[in-house]
């Protein structure tokens, strides 16, 4: 199926009531609403009744109420005026601001009164914010489940106390706790929960190995657990700063039968650690294994649940002359989600099956761990998924490539490819693309690059300026694409998705075609762990930084930078040793961005080496 025949011939309410005299408190002592110590509901002197007016002079002594019923008073001679609107030596309550008698909830006209009030019950009053559900930040624990008041106190946001995540609900505070614990793991590809997905490549299952690098980023021993639906797969451990390579069967739903579009029950591995990690996937790790070939390889970084949205757009490929499928992969973090799929305009035929129609339209419910493997059509009408918007009610994850491709048809020979999708409020406009270097050493090679828009009429400007390169993309999920050997910042008005792949091994003369995502200069970061197989002949690392910043890998300092135009970037291309055990560390003052490739015999493989996922 590689054709290497032509190579070799050419919460609950009495919660909310504490949180809510918790969040009073804190509001209060913080001057929001009096920094004369008055309570929003407090009346001075021990009087039960409320003054909308200018407090009296407070007496010396007076302590803070900070009670939110009718009945608190301030000690001392000469008590404080009530509402938080403080007497002598008191600030008013801010006009427009909201403060809480109660379940009433009182808006400051900031002369000492308010314009109006509002009974809140059943509801609850929240200062700052006003009738709620709930009180924002309140969280209470059932058993492993932490539920937490949103932000706006709109609703509940339920949380999973994971004890395979080192995590548990402190009953206490309400809340997860651990090192892996939701709220502290922040919007990264560093996370504790992640679901490696085996999607469709021709390469023998015999003797190559589907495989997942984990980097540990902590000083932490990191345990893991791999899973498949109930069944139990795989435990490891990974140092701490380290990478271990753990290698995990083939799923044969998903890697072999592309005749047809298919939704696979448990389908998805499911990789949980009790430390934050990384994680990559190989399909498959090695390129040679003896005198066997691979011939089709390709890596992919995952992204951790914590990430997950329901909003992507597809980035894949057609399908191949030969009539290889190019192909997408949905993979389901929670049962009952619904995945609603819209193609763009001109994405031509998908091969139907599993809920989607032959223009690539279509409703899913999948169920947690199951993979939609949605194929493209035959060579007679060539289908490209890229484009397609995939929207779902919970989280998932989307994977786009193609089974085998030559890069550019028909330039020899195919290989597989594949790369995570990250979210769409993840992208940005703008970015920094370059070209991976020749294996050997030398001058940077063509690779394709192609440019999705996310909005109608999306303009497109470069820095330096891409002989060719086209200025506009008229229509939402539609796509531009060219080669080139230049590096340039890539300038949008709407946001994109910017895809590169490497070209075959007989138009460049090293690797095969492999897949890799642009990483918005938005999403930088100052630190990586990540991981270069050393099974592979050569591997290297793009580094994009500030022009004359410090960029550090395994503690040296990276030499070799070429400004990238007039962009304010610079690239260095350097080699990574294949001494160790693949793990490299890269640190800097300023963030930077990294891409990783590889070149074996007739393969290679390429992705980002990590990224923020701030949404915008």
């Amino acid at each position: 199926m590689k054709h290497r025949t032509r190579r070799r011939a050419s919460l609950p309410l009495a919660a909310s009531v504490a949180a809510l005299t918790l969040f009073a408190l804190g509001t209060v002592l913080g001057g929001a609403c009096s920094a004369s110590g008055d309570a929003p509901s407090s009346a001075s002197s021990g009087d039960s009744s409320t003054s909308t007016g200018t407090g009296g002079s407070g007496g010396q002594g007076g302590t803070t109420s900070t009670s939110t019923t009718a009945t608190s008073s301030t000690s001392g001679t000469g008590g404080m005026g009530s509402g938080g609107n403080g007497g002598q030596g008191g600030t008013l309550c801010p006009s427009g601001s909201i403060v809480c008698e109660g379940t009433v909830a009182k808006v400051c006209d900031g002369n000492g009164g308010f314009t109006s009030e509002t009974e809140c019950a059943p509801k609850v009053c929240a200062p700052g914010v006003g009738c709620s559900e709930c009180v924002p930040g309140s969280a209470s624990c059932s058993g492993n489940v932490s539920t937490v008041c949103k932000g706006d106190g709109s609703g509940y946001v339920t949380y999973d106390c994971d004890p395979m995540q080192g995590v548990t609900c402190n009953p206490a505070t309400g809340f997860c706790e651990g090192a892996c614990a939701p709220q502290g793991l922040g919007q990264s590809f560093v996370g504790c929960d992640y679901y490696p997905t085996v999607t469709a490549n021709v390469v023998s299952s015999n003797p190559f190995h589907f495989a997942v690098a984990i980097s540990n980023t902590t000083a932490n021993v990191a345990n893991v657990t791999v899973t498949q639906g109930a069944a139990s797969i795989a435990t490891t451990t990974v140092p701490a700063n380290d990478v271990t390579v753990l290698t995990l069967p083939w799923v044969s739903a998903t890697k072999d039968n592309f005749g047809s579009t298919i939704l696979a029950a448990n389908a998805a591995y499911r990789l949980r650690a009790d430390q934050p990690v990384t994680v990559y996937q190989y399909n498959p790790l090695e390129y040679v294994i003896g005198n066997n070939y691979s011939y089709t390889n390709d890596a992919s970084i995952l992204f951790p649940v914590n990430t997950w949205t329901g909003d992507y757009m597809v980035a894949a490929l057609q399908t191949l002359s030969t009539g290889l499928p190019g192909f997408y992969a949905v993979t389901a973090s929670e049962d009952n989600t619904t995945v609603v799929l819209t193609p763009p305009l001109n994405g031509g035929t998908i091969v139907a099956g599993a809920g989607v129609a032959a223009d690539g339209s279509g409703t899913v419910i999948m169920n947690r761990g199951d993979v939609l493997e949605v194929f493209t059509g035959g060579s007679g009408s060539p289908g490209d998924p890229t484009g397609t918007t995939v929207a779902a009610d919970k989280p998932v994850q989307v994977i786009g490539g193609h089974v085998c491709t030559y890069m550019p048809d028909p330039v020899c020979c195919c290989d597989h490819i594949e790369e995570a999708v990250p979210p769409l409020d993840t992208l940005s406009t703008d970015y920094v693309i370059t070209a991976p270097v020749l294996t050997g050493g030398g001058g940077s090679v063509t690779n394709v690059v192609r440019i999705i828009a996310t909005a109608d009429n999306t303009t497109l400007t470069y820095d330096p300026a891409i002989a060719g390169a086209p200025a506009m993309i008229v229509n939402r999920g539609d796509h531009v694409e060219f080669q080139t050997n230049q590096d340039f910042r890539l300038s949008a008005s709407s946001q994109v998705i910017v895809v590169q792949y490497m070209e075959g091994e007989s138009g460049v003369g090293a690797g095969d075609p492999a897949m890799t995502l642009g990483v918005p200069e938005k999403q930088y970061r100052s630190g990586y762990l990540f991981h270069a197989p050393t099974s592979y002949a050569e591997n290297f690392v793009n580094v994009v930084a500030k022009t004359n910043a410090t960029v550090n890998l395994d503690g040296a300092a990276v030499a070799g930078f070429v400004a990238i135009g007039n962009s304010g970037y610079s690239v260095a291309r350097v080699p990574l040793s294949n001494a160790g055990n693949g793990t490299h560390t890269m640190d800097g003052a300023q963030p930077f961005g990294i891409s990783v490739y590889g070149y074996g015999e007739y393969t290679s493989y390429w992705y980002p080496g990590g990224q923020n996922l701030q949404h915008f």
